[in-house]
C-alpha cells in the first residue's frame, strides 16, 4: 500500500521499523541490547528507506534507473541546507552503516537512529509543505 504523500510514506517506514524491533527484537533489558542482529538490520533497512523517500521528494536525486550514491545526496542537500546535511551524515552512519550493515545490538544506537530518521523526515516535510504535518 503505497501512499501518495512521500512524507507519510516515509513515516510509515519508520512505523514498520519500530514494529519490527518491538515485536521481534529480543531486548535484553539488563544490558539494554538486542540479542539478534536480524531485526536490528531489518529496522535499519526500513528506516533508511524512509529517509531516502523523504530526501528524494525534496531533492529529486534519484533520476531514472541509475543507482545513486550517498555522495549524490550529500551534494544536493549541502547546497540547500547545511543542518540537514549534518543530520543526513549522522543518519547514514547510525542507520545505514551501524544498524543495516553491522546490525549493532545497542538499543541506544537504535534509538538514535530512530531520532535521526524522524528529524530528517520532519525537516524534509517543512521544505516540502512548510510544516511537519502535511494535509493528506
Amino acid at each position: 500500500m503505497k501512499e501518495e504523500n512521500p512524507i507519510e510514506e516515509s513515516r510509515r517506514y519508520v512505523k514498520n521499523a519500530r514494529k519490527a524491533l518491538r515485536e521481534n527484537g529480543d531486548l535484553d533489558v539488563e544490558q539494554n541490547r538486542y540479542r539478534d542482529d536480524k531485526y536490528v538490520k531489518a529496522a535499519g533497512n526500513y528506516l533508511w528507506g524512509g529517509v531516502l523517500i523523504a530526501l528524494d521528494a525534496v531533492f529529486h536525486v534519484k533520476v531514472g534507473r541509475d543507482r545513486v550514491d550517498i555522495d549524490d545526496y550529500r551534494k544536493a542537500v549541502g547546497k540547500r541546507d547545511r543542518k540537514l546535511l549534518g543530520l543526513v551524515n549522522d543518519g547514514y552512519d547510525y542507520i545505514h552503516l551501524n544498524m543495516t550493515y553491522d546490525g549493532c545490538l545497542s538499543k541506544m544506537l537504535c534509538d538514535e537512529g530512530f531520532r535521526l530518521a524522524n528529524q530528517i523526515i520532519d525537516r524534509c516535510a517543512i521544505m516540502l509543505y512548510g510544516t511537519t504535518s502535511p494535509a493528506a
